[in-house]
């Protein structure tokens, strides 16, 4: 993306702004998801009959953790819909076409995950559940990639980028997004539905396979920004490799060592909604890391790469 307008300073800040706060209803989605919270309020948009920004929040921290939980996660999201607001007022005052579409898309979004969040609620429906937080990790992976490509430095980097990736290695690293998104997927299903386990540990064995030979493709690459790319997917997925497993422990139990797992204790909520976390930031380093290669391929600097159906162009611009 190559903008160039007077406000562009603004929205590379508030676009920052966003990907950080939308951590925190992300955060304690994941809190409410852990704890069982989901239905802590039986009504929306108001809590407990009240106006939710009148809610007396506070006062349940002692003596109800689930209502705590579950309306802060209702503030933190109206929190991120001011913020995108922001953005996207930012975004329009810049002018170029691109950022506009970008800041309304994410506005949208935020206006989507709301009303799918009351939804789930207003219906108590653990499926809309799941897919909030899928769209969730999706929403975020959105906002970081769109700060991606209003980096200062994204088009000096696709100037000095050299063709080191094999065409196996580019394939793999673009695809790699929807093989962790569908990961994610099956670990929403157990965390929600509290099905597919086998599956997910099987899909998690598929997913760190392809990390590690996406992120080998990118490190050994001749590109610093594909280097930077892969070592940033190995981090990730290490760190939700091990959140993984102390998930498993967490949830069901080690016997072999004695350890029983306790529904609501607070190792449990603290690793299991470390791991949902985690997943998103998996989701959105991939996410980059794809887009990354992409761009690097369209703009004609990864001349080895040749992926059937798309030909490298020549000499173009990114707009």
């Amino acid at each position: 993306m190559s903008v160039s307008c007077d406000n562009l300073s603004s929205v590379r800040r508030w676009a920052t702004v966003t990907c950080a706060v939308a951590l925190l209803p992300i955060g304690m989605g994941s809190v409410v998801t852990t704890l069982k919270a989901g239905m802590a309020f039986a009504d929306w948009p108001s809590s407990d009959g009240q106006n939710m920004l009148l809610y007396p929040w506070l006062s349940d921290f002692a003596v109800n953790t689930e209502k705590f939980v579950e309306h802060g996660h209702r503030l933190a999201g109206m929190l991120i819909g001011f913020v995108a607001i922001l953005l996207a007022w930012f975004g329009f005052r810049c002018g170029d076409r691109s950022v506009r579409n970008w800041t309304l898309g994410i506005l949208v979004a935020v206006i989507c995950q709301g009303l799918l969040g009351g939804a789930r609620v207003v219906l108590n429906a653990q499926v809309l559940a799941m897919t909030h937080s899928i769209t969730g990790g999706l929403f975020f992976s959105s906002c970081v990639v769109f700060r991606l490509l209003l980096n200062r430095s994204w088009n000096h980097w696709l100037a000095r980028s050299e063709e080191r990736l094999p065409a196996v290695g580019a394939f793999l690293v673009m695809i790699l997004p929807v093989i962790v998104l569908l990961q994610y997927g099956l670990g929403g299903v157990l965390r929600h539905l509290h099905g597919l386990r086998t599956e997910h540990v099987i899909g998690a064995v598929i997913t760190l396979i392809a990390c590690l030979l996406a992120a080998i493709s990118l490190v050994s690459s001749g590109s610093r920004v594909l280097r930077v790319a892969g070592i940033c997917v190995l981090a990730t997925v290490g760190l939700q490799v091990l959140l993984g497993l102390g998930s498993l422990v967490a949830r069901f139990g080690f016997k072999s060592v004695g350890y029983v797992a306790v529904t609501g204790s607070l190792e449990q909520a603290i690793i299991c909604s470390l791991h949902t976390v985690a997943g998103m930031f998996l989701l959105a380093t991939c996410c980059c890391s794809s887009v990354i290669v992409f761009r690097l391929h369209c703009r004609g600097l990864l001349a080895s790469t040749r992926i059937t159906g798309v030909e490298p162009l020549r000499g173009g611009s990114v707009a």
